[in-house]
């Protein structure tokens, strides 16, 4: 099994418009979408569609809580949530053909070092059927910088391995604990180093940094130039075929996904860079995050070019 971690869970509502929006007056909405949203749960479907048995976890509240569970339910994901006294944020993403996407993002309630501790402690028992956790994404307020690298430790000792996909001191805070992959994009990569990226070398260079920090994967998103995966194998570069791209929210979720299956079934570098990217690429087909069809999946795959650099 795997299982992924979101600790700033929310419920997604999607209000997509018909007509010009215009600010200080009363807007309808032509329709309304709910899910359960955060980036953890994108990876869950994804992985789900990959074929895997995958778990939810991560710290849920109230009543939103309540119904972001109903919704994993429905969507057919196991969970198993710690829980807050207070309530699970709402994110509302506005969408029309004037503005494109505009988020609104709720921070989300304040989570108590009580509340932190009894969720790190119930970790393993909740892990203890999986041999791959990810955890992705933002924490709530509250939540030390230091969290992820205390969830990180905690894992190891339970001898999983771990995915962290996340930006800014919580990723270099949790890179301290080692994980087994780390998932940067290239502006995350400029946030950690502190500068500007111009080149696929100087992305090379900062990766391989990364590595030799004692950390076994390093996996680069590159947008539409697919991924760089830098390992004790060697340096990997795998690009997908040209697409004609719906949506790009969720592809970096989907690439993780595709690397927590590919480190489940045991797959050698460049076969894992490969499932991957072409997991990652399928989703930025379909209008949904964490989503993609099987069949363009395989049509994807068959066409990702994956060179070793060195």
């Amino acid at each position: 099994m795997i299982t992924t971690v979101t600790m700033n869970a929310s419920i997604d509502k999607a209000y997509f418009m018909d007509h010009t929006i215009e600010n200080g007056t009363v807007m309808r909405v032509a329709r309304c979408r709910n899910s359960a949203g955060g980036k953890g749960l994108n990876v869950a479907r994804a992985i789900k569609l990959c074929g895997e048995k995958v778990q939810a976890t991560g710290i849920t509240g109230g009543f939103n809580g309540q119904y972001l569970e109903s919704m994993l339910a429905r969507d057919g994901i196991a969970y198993h949530f710690g829980h807050m006294e207070g309530e699970t944020r709402c994110c509302i993403n506005i969408l029309d053909e004037g503005y494109g996407s505009t988020e609104y993002l709720e921070p989300g309630s304040e989570i108590s070092a009580e509340e932190e501790a009894r969720f790190i402690e119930q970790l393993p028992e909740i892990v203890k059927d999986s041999e791959i956790v990810t955890i992705s994404g933002s924490v709530p307020c509250g939540m030390g910088k230091d969290i992820y690298a205390k969830i990180i430790t905690k894992l190891k000792e339970a001898g999983k391995k771990v995915i962290l996909d996340t930006s800014g001191v919580l990723l270099q805070e949790g890179m301290k604990a080692a994980p087994t992959l780390v998932k940067p994009n290239q502006d995350e990569l400029e946030l950690l180093f502190d500068t500007k990226i111009h080149s696929m070398d100087e992305v090379i260079k900062y990766a391989v940094e990364i590595h030799e920090s004692g950390i076994p994967y390093v996996a680069v998103s590159l947008g539409g130039e697919g991924a760089l995966l830098v390992c004790e194998e060697g340096i990997y570069h795998g690009k997908p075929p040209k697409i004609q791209v719906v949506n790009t929210v969720g592809c970096g979720d989907s690439m993780v996904g595709g690397f927590a299956v590919a480190l489940k079934r045991n797959y050698r570098a460049e076969e894992a860079l490969r499932y991957a990217v072409a997991v990652s690429a399928a989703n930025a087909l379909s209008p949904n995050t964490g989503d993609f069809d099987p069949v363009e999946y395989q049509k994807i795959y068959d066409k990702v070019v994956v060179e070793k650099l060195r």
